[in-house]
């Protein structure tokens, strides 16, 4: 090593001519050799280490667990990947080899081989949708390798618009910016994608072999009055499966282009071509048994069975060193129920988000569509659509004049409407000009956010409140110019708080939204849920409730001085103008939430009066510590002030209930709570399906509460359970996390709980 060290050395100097006339030759040529003084420490490193104890570990600030972590000893084969290779007893042939030596057939494929050629290159692509690389997944079909070599029409036409698919789905999701290292993998590893071939013609050329097999399908179609033999029938049946296949890849394609048109004038096409992917789905899940299936020996850790055409260890040696990781292809029937309810159906509702105009309610639609956790690419696609390259929404509006918009509809600042002093003022307007500049990159940045996995949002909030305290300063700084300037003009009208207000609606939906992420991704130790549940309750919905009134008087002052301005001119034509949409229903179902919290931390005030919650036992922190760890992102903020750990245990020192029947105090409370949680949730006109969910869980819980109050255990130190498990995925309208629509119980195998829930009433 020190040889080649100096040789380095020698000929570094060498190629440069400068350097060379600096150093006399000798030196060049005979550099000074270093002294090692080499000692064996394996003795003393053994003794240091026998007197480590059980689980502790000498770290040098040097060299951490990461360095630790990305070590990669090369040809080893529980470390390399591309040494998977060596462990196959079959040799493994690329597309030529394979096709030279007989075991791949490029032309005169019959129809059970192409039915299972695509069905299990779509397995394959629906797998790399799900995170692992295009060299373990797509492209161990050898026919993706070079398909304009292969003879047959059919097989050709299908692997130029299967490339043509991944090229495009790879650009779409790299644009949008939307995906992590564990969402997905766009290495292309080198691959050609048929760029030789247009986007068009691909299509041409399925719709060319999709017109051949429909005259196959009607010349074999059983006529009435003739009885076909077994051999047509069965013709029949292949036929109509490759057509179907053939059809499904050509629109599949046909979909994604027109996602990709400006001024989303593709989302007409789009939406009918989905409806139809959608309907031929079933008819493919039934046809699956047509095709070749894999035979062989069965799956091992660096092998699996396949069909003709594929070779799972083909690209193993362009994968860079790394862990091995095995890849498991999905089967045909889950890669078909995928395409139609992971990424079809959701498509289906991200072509809906082109009706929404106002960016208040987009916001909760992409909230909502995040929940569901979708795909990449449909998160990806939804972003694009959202926000082109062109800055516009959809391509055609400006972001300015879309928050304008958003503000009037949400507080109605006299700033923003024309017939108001302000509004022609050319410094006032230049002061909103440059805050709604302001405004744009952080309100763009939050919906970026919804686009990426639930997992990596919480990290994402944080960043994005560092920008939007700096936004609220510079809105109070306008409000309060504004307002000066207002009542010089009209004494009557006040211009206080209002772009003030727009701002901490999106600053506590920010925060809502970080801290039931804790929740979602279960970072909370159960011993946290009370300052957990205490902030939401009195900090983070108290102030959202607050905020959503405020805005909501702004908008009925704005209505009344419109109505006493009609009234004035006496305009009939105006007597049947359209009412302003206020927040009441916002307002409601923050209100129940608020509640729902309130009942949650009052429980857990009782239970930890009854001894029911297990303590921590703190060794290297404290719950000081983790209570100003979990809150950290709210420091910057003045407006709402973050409650600090000292303020929050003096708001509930245990000290004040130290007395009997405290625990029960805190259960009537929590009853109190989720009665008032549920009496808002059903005051919401036209409920949706998670509004029921919220009405049964604070029904639930209030009938565990009553128990609780009526000395039902009361001796018992069982601990209670928390009940966050849910199969059940729903479309939800509104800021509340996932997890809390799921049945949150507080109780542990009451045995009359399901009759007390029948015959509850309030």
């Amino acid at each position: 090593m020190a040889e080649q060290a100096e040789d380095g050395m020698v000929a570094a100097f060498r190629t440069n001519p400068e350097r060379e006339n600096e150093l006399a030759p000798e030196q060049i040529q005979q550099p000074t050799r270093p002294a090692y003084q080499w000692v064996d420490i394996t003795d003393e490193f053994t003794r240091a280490c026998s007197e480590l104890r059980l689980g502790e570990l000498l770290r040098d600030s040097s060299f951490s667990l990461f360095e630790a972590m990305s070590a990669i000893e090369m040809m080893d084969p529980k470390m390399d990947a591309g040494m998977l290779c060596n462990q196959t007893k079959r040799k493994v042939l690329n597309f030529d080899q394979s096709i030279q030596a007989g075991s791949v057939k490029i032309k005169d494929l019959t129809y059970p081989e192409l039915i299972g050629i695509m069905d299990a290159t779509l397995a394959c692509l629906v797998t790399w949708l799900e995170g692992h690389s295009l060299a373990q997944t797509v492209f161990t079909n050898l026919y993706l390798h070079n398909p304009y070599i292969i003879e047959d029409r059919y097989l050709k036409a299908f692997c130029i618009c299967m490339l043509k698919i991944v090229d495009i789905i790879r650009d779409r999701v790299n644009r949008a910016g939307a995906f992590e290292e564990e969402d997905f993998q766009p290495v292309t590893y080198g691959f050609k994608m048929a760029a030789e071939t247009s986007d068009v013609r691909a299509i041409g050329m399925m719709k060319e072999v999709e017109e051949e097999l429909n005259r196959i399908i009607k010349n074999t179609r059983s006529k009435p009055g003739t009885q076909r033999d077994s051999d047509t029938e069965l013709e029949h049946n292949l036929s109509v499966a490759v057509y179907n296949r053939i059809k499904f890849y050509r629109m599949f394609l046909t979909v994604l282009m027109s996602f990709s048109k400006e001024k989303c004038e593709g989302i007409p096409q789009a939406q009918r071509l989905l409806t139809q992917l959608i309907e031929l789905v079933p008819a493919m899940t039934s046809e699956l048994d047509l095709g070749i299936q894999a035979e062989g020996g069965g799956v091992t850790k660096t092998d699996y069975p396949t069909i003709m055409g594929f070779e799972s260890l083909v690209n193993q040696r362009l994968l860079p060193p790394t862990f091995p990781r095995y890849t498991m292809i999905k089967s045909r029937k889950e890669a078909l129920y995928y395409m139609e309810h992971q990424l079809l159906r959701r498509l289906q509702t991200v072509t809906f988000i082109t009706e929404i105009t106002s960016l208040h309610n987009m916001l909760e639609v992409f909230t909502e569509f995040s929940k569901t956790c979708p795909c990449v690419l449909s998160r990806s696609l939804l972003q694009l659509l959202f926000l082109p390259f062109s800055k516009k929404l959809f391509g055609i509006y400006s972001i300015v004049d879309s928050l304008k918009e958003s503000i009037r509809n949400f507080i109605a600042p006299v700033a923003l409407f024309p017939k108001s002093n302000l509004y022609s003022n050319p410094q006032a307007k230049e002061y909103v000009d440059a805050f709604l500049n302001k405004a744009v990159r952080p309100i763009c940045t939050i919906f970026q956010i919804t686009g990426h996995n639930r997992a990596r949002q919480r990290e994402k909030w944080t960043h994005i409140l560092e920008e939007l305290a700096a936004l609220q300063e510079e809105a109070d700084k306008v409000d309060s110019y504004l307002h000066n300037q207002l009542i010089k003009t009209e004494p009557t009208k006040v211009h206080l708080a209002c772009f003030g207000t727009w701002v901490l609606y999106h600053t506590l939906y920010v925060m809502i939204n970080y801290t039931l992420a804790g929740l979602e991704l279960e970072l909370y130790a159960p011993y946290e849920y009370h300052y957990i549940f205490w902030y939401l309750h009195e900090m983070l919905y108290a102030w959202m409730v607050s905020t959503l009134i405020r805005a909501d008087s702004f908008l009925m002052e704005h209505e009344a001085q419109n109505d006493q301005q009609v009234k004035g001119r006496n305009n009939r034509k105006n007597k049947k103008k359209k009412r302003t949409k206020t927040l009441s229903r916002e307002i409601t179902l923050n209100q129940g939430h608020q509640q729902l919290f309130g009942g949650y931390h009052k429980a857990l005030m009782g239970f930890q009066l009854d001894g029911r919650m297990k303590q921590a036992k703190f060794e290297f922190d404290n719950e000081e510590v983790r209570y100003s760890h979990r809150f950290a992102p709210f420091v910057h903020f003045v407006t709402p002030p973050m409650v600090h750990y000292s303020r929050y245990k003096e708001m509930n020192d245990p000290a004040k209930y130290n007395y009997e029947r405290a625990s029960t105090e805190m259960y009537g409370l929590a009853c109190k709570h989720f009665h008032q949680a549920k009496t808002f949730y059903e005051n919401i006109p036209n409920p949706n399906e998670e509004i029921q969910n919220l009405i049964k869980i604070a029904k639930t819980n209030f009938v565990v509460m009553k128990l609780l109050l009526s000395g039902h255990k009361k001796d018992s130190s069982e601990a209670p359970e928390f009940d966050f498990n849910s199969e059940k995925k729903v479309f939800r309208v509104g800021i509340l996390a996932s997890w809390v629509e799921k049945l949150f119980c507080f109780y542990s195998n009451w045995p009359d709980l399901l009759h007390l829930l029948e015959v509850a009433t309030f």
